[in-house]
């Protein structure tokens, strides 16, 4: 999603993203707005108002659902789990935290934190309402408009749907009663699935016996969404569960490619990657670690400068690189890229490159575990 994203700075050291998607459902926001809603609802104002009092909404709607995320995150960095960013899109917000919590008290209070500040965002705006509504029309029909939206948002996320944070409330109640993670996972994620299926039947059931096709294919997609998502965090469930009690040492790769930083860039392509097909090589002088070169930073310099285009003045060295250590958890180490948001990590041991842990090689190791049925159920 990140490819497809506008980034608006940082906030809290959280990295805030707009994807494109989220023009979409802005437009169809405020135009639902401007044309249908406050005019119906309130008449005698001008067309400018109608849309300036649209576009005003939309905007502060959106702020609440960054507040209703960011609530989340600021939960998760409080216990020291890192959040890299936060995604407006078409669903709404989404929080990117690169790893799961490790306990089932912290994740209550994170997936509880969302809904209780959009409540909290609802009853501020219902005050608001009740202090404007004699005096400024415009102020209160906003206002009134917003508490009811965040109320609607609070209570949408706590349907047990996995990985709505009902559903995460809902897996963390059941992790702290059996102290299973991947049961409770499970468990919530079936729940997710059907609520998914549930939402998609509705959506089907409005179109075709009510004729409301809009808001019956709006159901439908919501539903595929939840389903889909509930399916995706199985998969990261299991992934969690089949690392556990494995080191890097294990799951690492001694297959890898060394390269002098001496090298021009000509000479390694012509006798590495055409040859080899590898994407990312590990750089060392006399046995030591000195960096990484990928295939990004190579394609980084125009082909007509690879000649003179030392691999040293292109690599990542080692003082900005991310290593792992033989005896490391191999589920720390999965975090840890996707933490830095890299595909490959180098093995250490001494000052010497031992191995590579790369994400293939993690999911061809996960795959076998899943299929041979050896993880913990």
């Amino acid at each position: 999603m990140d490819g497809n994203a506008l980034s608006l700075g940082k906030l809290f050291g959280i990295q805030f993203r707009l994807h494109y998607t989220w023009f979409i459902v802005f437009v169809l926001i405020t135009v639902s707005l401007s044309v249908q809603y406050f005019p119906a609802t309130y008449t005698g104002w001008s067309t400018v108002t109608y849309w300036i009092t649209g576009i005003m909404t939309s905007l502060i709607f959106f702020a609440s659902v960054v507040a209703h995320e960011l609530a989340h995150s600021l939960v998760a960095k409080a216990n020291d789990i890192p959040v890299h960013s936060i995604t407006l899109f078409i669903f709404g917000g989404l929080a990117r935290i690169s790893k799961e919590a490790a306990k089932a008290g912290t994740e209550l209070k994170i997936a509880i934190a969302g809904p209780a500040c959009s409540l909290a965002i609802a009853g501020l705006f219902a005050i608001i309402w009740v202090l404007a509504r004699d005096s400024v029309e415009v102020l209160a029909a906003m206002a009134w408009w917003l508490a009811i939206i965040n109320g609607i948002l609070a209570v949408f996320n706590l349907i047990p749907g996995f990985p709505l944070d009902g559903g995460r409330v809902f897996r963390a109640l059941i992790w702290r009663f059996t102290g299973k993670y991947y049961r409770s996972t499970r468990i919530a994620t079936l729940v997710g699935r059907g609520v998914g299926y549930l939402f998609i039947l509705g959506g089907i059931v409005i179109m075709f016996l009510f004729g409301d096709w809009l808001n019956g294919l709006w159901l439908a997609f919501i539903g595929w969404f939840l389903e889909s998502a509930a399916s995706g965090s199985y998969r990261q469930a299991q992934w969690r569960e089949g690392l556990t009690g494995f080191t890097a040492r294990e799951v690492m790769t001694s297959d890898f490619q060394v390269i002098p930083s001496s090298m021009n860039l000509s000479d390694l392509v012509q006798s590495y990657i055409f040859s080899s097909g590898r994407h990312s090589f590990m750089v060392a002088s006399e046995g030591k670690l000195s960096g990484i070169l990928t295939l990004h930073d190579i394609k980084s310099i125009p082909q007509r400068n690879w000649l003179e285009t030392m691999v040293k003045e292109v690599m990542t060295p080692v003082d900005r690189l991310k290593v792992a250590y033989p005896e490391q958890e191999a589920l720390t180490t999965l975090e840890q890229m996707v933490e830095s948001n890299i595909n490959q990590l180098p093995v250490v041991k001494d000052g010497s490159i031992i191995g590579m842990v790369t994400r293939d090689n993690l999911l061809r190791f996960l795959r076998a575990r899943i299929e041979l049925g050896e993880h913990a159920g």
